[in-house]
C-alpha cells in the first residue's frame, strides 16, 4: 500500500524537444536559421556574424532570446513570433510511436516544461498525440522569459503546480537544467547517448522508451 501511494505521489517533469521527440533532424535547424536571420536583420549583421553571436547567447544563457533581452533590449513576443514560423510543422515533427504507450505506463502526475514558447509547445504536443496525457504545460512565457536553467521557472513551476521538489522527476536531455533540478531537491533523468554521465544524474537512458524499466529504482516516499 505504501509503495503504491508513493508511486502516485510522483511527478514527472518532461522537457520537449530532443526528450520526447527527435528535433535535431528539422526543427533546429530550422530555428538556428530563423534566428540567425533575426540577428542579421535586427542587428545589421552578416551570416557569420550573425550565426556566431547566436551561438554564444545559447551558450552563455540557455537562450540566444536572453542574450537578446540583455544586450539588445528585444521585445521576447516579436522575437519569438518570428523565429517560430514552421512551413509545414506536422511533417517536420519525428515521432516514437511508442511514446503515448510508455507515457501512460508511468504512474502519478506528468507536466511539460519547456523554454520553447507557448504555441508552438503545445502544438508539438498536440501533433505527438500526447496532450491528454499531460496535467499541465509549462513553458517560456510562464517563466517571465527566464529559461531554464535559471532556478526562476523552476520556482515558478512548484509554486504555480504547488509541488513538493522531493516527489519530482526531470526528465531532460540538457545536463545544466537537470543540474539545478538537482540542486533543488529533484531526481534527475538525463536523456542522452553520451557513455558517462555526472553525479547528479540519478539515472541514464539513450531514450526516453526506456524509462518504464526503472520505475521501481525512485524511492520517494517520506523518509
Amino acid at each position: 500500500m505504501v509503495q503504491n501511494k508513493a508511486r502516485r505521489r510522483r511527478i514527472w517533469i518532461f522537457d520537449l524537444d530532443e526528450t520526447l521527440h527527435n528535433s535535431l533532424k528539422y526543427i533546429i535547424p530550422h530555428l538556428r536559421k530563423t534566428m540567425t536571420a533575426y540577428l542579421q536583420t535586427h542587428l545589421n549583421l552578416d551570416e557569420d556574424n550573425a550565426n556566431q553571436l547566436r551561438v554564444d547567447y545559447w551558450r552563455r544563457y540557455g537562450l540566444t532570446l536572453t542574450g537578446m533581452m540583455r544586450h539588445h533590449q528585444t521585445d521576447p513576443r516579436h522575437f519569438l513570433y518570428e523565429t517560430h514560423q514552421f512551413p509545414d510543422l506536422p511533417h517536420m515533427i519525428l515521432r516514437e510511436p511508442l511514446l503515448r504507450t510508455m507515457l501512460q505506463r508511468l504512474p502519478g502526475r506528468k507536466i511539460i516544461f519547456s523554454n520553447a514558447p507557448q504555441k508552438y509547445t503545445k502544438a508539438v504536443v498536440r501533433i505527438l498525440r500526447i496532450d491528454k496525457l499531460f496535467e499541465e504545460v509549462i513553458s517560456l512565457e510562464h517563466m517571465h522569459y527566464r529559461p531554464k536553467p535559471a532556478s526562476y521557472g523552476f520556482f515558478r513551476l512548484i509554486a504555480k503546480l504547488r509541488l513538493n521538489p522531493r516527489f519530482c522527476i526531470m526528465v531532460e536531455d540538457q545536463l545544466r537544467n537537470l543540474k539545478t533540478a538537482k540542486r533543488l531537491g529533484m531526481k534527475t533523468v538525463w536523456v542522452s547517448r553520451s557513455k558517462k554521465a555526472p553525479s547528479y544524474v540519478d539515472l541514464h537512458v539513450t531514450n526516453v522508451l526506456h524509462l518504464p524499466r526503472h520505475i521501481d529504482q525512485f524511492e520517494l516516499a517520506p523518509r
